[in-house]
């Protein structure tokens, strides 16, 4: 019988940091044995955990990983919700809810999806409702309009747009209370993988390339010594061809002269 047992295949952890808006702070660890396979991942955090504000437990917010370089995946805010006990306690204490959705896009083109809330402490008229609502979404459209994403979301959950509407529709009717129960990033930003195996892989390939190029030029070398070679040999022979023939010239005196020397001797 073969043996089918599955290998252990090692897990890394890999830690989830908070965009820029909230300081790259750790939002938790998930483990996987591929970075490929934490891209789309999501993880939900309270805001309270993030500030140290125990007023802001209702507010869960949502990252998503987009990027992952190292042992560290980067996230991006795609939305927020509040929990559903805080709804249902909201509208108990008033006695009319005015809602809204409104889809806006920021100054630098993020768009994003918006639903707000608005507690009466009577019950309104339709036309008292349509007025608040227009007023929550001028409010909301000015905003996104004139500041950032990242700016926008601030805005968002720090209660600003709240303010803004209550001042606007207290001649209406007034307002107790405003909350933007749930934000939604209609674009999500494209995910990316910063492997170390790749970043290998293309330090290999560019070794690879400076050895090819060092080798064709050793070649190259080799071919230009080789054709200089023959020249070389025929300099040497000339050489050696000069050489011979200044010692004929020097013998042949010498031998002159012993010839007309035994000459004489006779």
């Amino acid at each position: 019988m073969a043996d089918r047992r599955k290998k252990k295949v090692t897990k890394e952890w890999y830690s989830l940091i908070a965009p820029a808006m909230f300081g790259k702070v750790k939002l938790a660890e998930t483990p996987a044995n591929d970075p490929a396979k934490v891209l789309g991942r999501t993880v939900e955090i309270s805001l309270q955990e993030l500030t140290n504000d125990i007023a802001k437990a209702h507010i869960k917010l949502k990252f998503k990983v987009v990027d992952v370089s190292g042992l560290e995946a980067h996230t991006a805010f795609i939305g927020h919700s509040t929990t559903s006990d805080y709804v249902k306690r909201m509208a108990r204490k008033h006695k009319s809810k005015i809602d809204g959705v409104f889809d806006v896009q920021t100054k630098d083109g993020k768009r994003i999806r918006v639903k707000p809330s608005a507690y009466t402490a009577k019950r309104l008229q339709s036309s008292q409702k349509r007025a608040i609502r227009a007023i929550m979404k001028d409010v909301i459209t000015t905003l996104a309009s004139n500041n950032t994403f990242d700016e926008f979301v601030k805005h968002m959950l720090n209660g600003e747009i709240g303010k803004q509407t209550y001042k606007l529709a207290k001649p209406i009717y007034p307002v107790k209370r405003v909350e933007i129960h749930k934000s939604e990033l209609l674009e999500i930003p494209k995910v990316e993988v910063k492997k170390e195996e790749e970043a290998e892989e293309i330090e290999e390939e560019a070794e690879e390339k400076v050895e090819e190029t060092e080798s064709e030029k050793k070649e190259e070398l080799a071919e230009e010594t080789k054709e200089e070679e023959p020249e070389t040999e025929v300099k040497e022979e000339k050489k050696e061809t000069e050489e011979t023939k200044e010692e004929v010239e020097e013998k042949e005196p010498e031998e002159s002269e012993e010839k007309e020397a035994g000459k004489e001797e006779s």
